[in-house]
């Protein structure tokens, strides 16, 4: 019979221990090892995060997060917008607060600074106070709240933006977090004490306007970062300059491969001469990849009608948000600048009666679709309106999915391992168990599509998370997370199984019992979309990209117009070898036309001058490893291509 005082717990390694009921996190940490205690800022309880200092009355499923876990890091930064706040409360008296959630890397705070003013001269100063702050160790300790006294506190703090926010909550489900003299609404959780920050840094200050909503006032967005060693903070801030080194905008512009017009539209790339080389190099290496794999191209218009996303289940979820429809002449009649393919290429398999004999058909398609993104999101190529995806639809049997997944996989691989992305690791996306009418479909096609991820990914041996609530309206998908080389991470790559659009769209073909069937889809692109993807391979290659990628391989410099002639037929010889590049004519000297050439990150450079005319030669230098001496240019063409494998 169960000891009633008693609570089970289970750790990630699936051990049980029983401990008195009212038990914490930390104190689980304590009966371990104190080592573990010291460095335990959150835990995961039944997959919900919970501060460490909160108890536990029944049996669990508990995992102890440190600074190492990105639950343990969102737990550090949303503690440390509240010592920001509680900093800003003793600098500036009679601010008010609207929300201070974590970020992907710190955190930040909305605030209403009423009469004061604010700029990035005063960071310092709030630091220090933060960091003083801090140094006191006080506790954050959670307190239930009725609404009503919720309301009570803040009228007569006189803040009206947290009423506003309590407004929306039910009694009963209201907490405050308090930790020296500052108390906030908030649901947590929070670190144990603020000794545990070490280090902060103000990175930016913004105009938001509050709760996202141009017609409300505009508040003051502080943002920051804090890490538990001083040395992270230096690291990172090391890395901050290393990446605005590589800003794929500041790059994109040097290197002259794209640009925005404000005539032309927020969030529209223009891709100049060298950009368009680069991508339609991009394209022709995956469709390669794609036609030895079983692809058949398509191509389909830049419009559809309303109704196709209607039927997709589009409209239903985003159309409010990101779609308006275009009118015509015509009463009733609508379209839509295409926001997704898939709609389009479902139209296409049923344009014939398809056997199980034809399954899997595979389309792809680089298909441009637009979305409007708020003005205040758009952000270089990485966040635009218009772009370019890789997009496929493989159409499959049921007994075929798993095959295809594994398939899509190696493709992905392939595709990192060209381009020199060679830390990654997939996040799996499965529906919310707890919310399930977010998506469309029965719960067992639902299983069904999540085993295939799982077990495909198992048998590729993938290093891999699973994320409850991040599926796609439509089904699970497997999103790969590559990090690059200064250390962030980024989304790259999806593929998503889907037996909702199918049904939706009433797809079928016959099966070997003469019956009719329901295929199955999946969606894919390695890229994910040509802009982001270059974006991210820009930073992370610092714009020297792979020999095969580069838009311009080659710089001919003659040492002066008397070898312009040769320079010439150099450079005709080389492109019937597929070499590209251009003839440096300027009226300058050598060593001014070297060094252009090597900030461009141009990677051959041949020079050409009366030695090399003489002897049919060229002078070859390599941006990176300087002179390789004289060649001919079979010699060098050999060289070359030799270089440029892709892998």
């Amino acid at each position: 019979m169960k000891d009633e005082s008693l609570v089970k717990i289970t750790l990630p390694d699936g051990s049980q221990r029983e401990y008195e009921k009212g038990i914490t996190a930390l104190g689980i940490a304590l009966s371990i090892s104190e080592g573990l205690a010291r460095n335990v800022i959150a835990a995961k309880v039944n997959d919900e995060v919970w501060d460490p200092t909160r108890a536990i009355h029944d049996d669990a499923r508990v995992k102890l997060l440190t600074w190492n876990d990105e639950d343990g890091k969102a737990t550090f930064w949303h503690s440390s917008a509240h010592l920001l706040a509680e900093a800003l409360e003793a600098l500036y008296p009679g601010v008010k607060f609207g929300t201070g959630p974590s970020l992907e890397k710190g955190f930040y705070y909305d605030v209403d600074l009423g009469e004061h003013t604010l700029s990035q001269d005063d960071f310092p100063k709030i630091e220090s106070k933060m960091l003083e702050l801090a140094r006191q160790k006080n506790e954050y300790i959670r307190k239930p709240i009725s609404k009503a006294d919720a309301i009570a506190l803040f009228t007569t703090k006189g803040d009206e933006y947290k009423l506003e926010l309590i407004d929306g909550l039910e009694d009963g489900s209201i907490t405050l977090y308090e930790q020296g003299t500052f108390t906030d609404l908030c649901r947590g959780p929070h670190i144990p004490n603020t000794g545990i920050i070490k280090a902060a840094k103000l990175t930016n200050i913004a105009g938001a306007y509050w709760r996202n909503n141009q017609e409300n006032k505009m508040l003051t967005r502080i943002y920051g970062i804090t890490f538990p060693k001083q040395k992270e903070l230096e690291e990172y801030l090391v890395q901050v300059e290393e990446a605005k080194k590589r800003d794929h905008r500041r790059l994109g512009k040097e290197l002259e491969l794209f640009a925005f017009s404000e005539k032309v539209g927020q969030g529209l790339p223009l891709w100049l001469p060298k950009g368009a080389m680069l991508r339609e190099r991009l394209q022709a290496f995956l469709s390669k990849a794609q036609s030895r794999a079983g692809y058949l191209p398509v191509v389909t218009p830049h419009i559809g009608s309303k109704d196709l996303y209607v039927t997709s289940g589009h409209w239903e979820k985003y159309g409010k948000d990101s779609f308006q429809p275009i009118k015509t002449p015509n009463p009733g009649e609508e379209y839509m600048l295409k926001p997704m393919n898939c709609p389009h290429h479902i139209e296409i398999y049923k344009t014939s009666p398809r056997s199980y004999r034809d399954l899997p058909i595979r389309y792809s398609e680089f298909g441009t679709v637009y979305r409007y993104e708020q003005s205040g999101e758009l952000h270089g190529l990485t966040r635009v309106r218009g772009f370019t995806q890789d997009d496929a639809h493989i159409f499959c049997r049921p007994d075929q999915v798993k095959e295809e997944f594994i398939r899509v996989i190696d493709l992905v691989l392939y595709v990192f391992k060209s381009l020199g992305f060679e830390d990654y690791s997939a996040q799996i996306s499965l529906r919310d168990p707890n919310d399930t009418q977010k998506y469309f479909g029965r719960d067992e096609d639902w299983e069904k599509a999540e085993s295939a991820i799982i077990e495909a990914s198992a048998e590729r041996g993938l290093n891999t998370v699973t994320e409850l609530g991040e599926a796609a309206f439509y089904g699970p998908k497997l999103d790969f997370m590559v990090r690059d080389a200064i250390g962030r991470k980024w989304q790259l790559g999806t593929i998503q199984v889907d037996y909702q659009l199918p049904n939706r769209f009433g797809l079928e073909y016959t099966g070997s019992d003469n019956q009719k069937h329901r295929p199955v889809m999946i969606h894919r692109a390695p890229f994910g979309s040509m802009e982001r993807f270059i974006a991210i391979l820009i930073e992370n290659s610092g714009g020297q990209f792979p020999l095969w990628l580069s838009p311009e391989q080659i710089a001919i410099l003659p040492i002066s117009e008397k070898y312009a002639a040769y320079a010439e037929e150099v450079f005709l010889q080389l492109q019937e070898k597929d070499i590209r590049g251009f003839i440096d004519h300027r009226d300058e000297k050598i060593g001014r036309k070297i060094r252009d050439a090597e900030v461009t990150k141009v990677p051959f450079m041949l020079i050409v001058g009366e030695k090399e005319m003489e002897e049919g030669k060229l002078s070859i230098r390599r941006k990176g490893e300087g002179d390789l001496g004289s060649m001919t240019i079979e010699e060098f063409g050999d060289y070359f291509q030799n270089a440029a494998k892709i892998i």
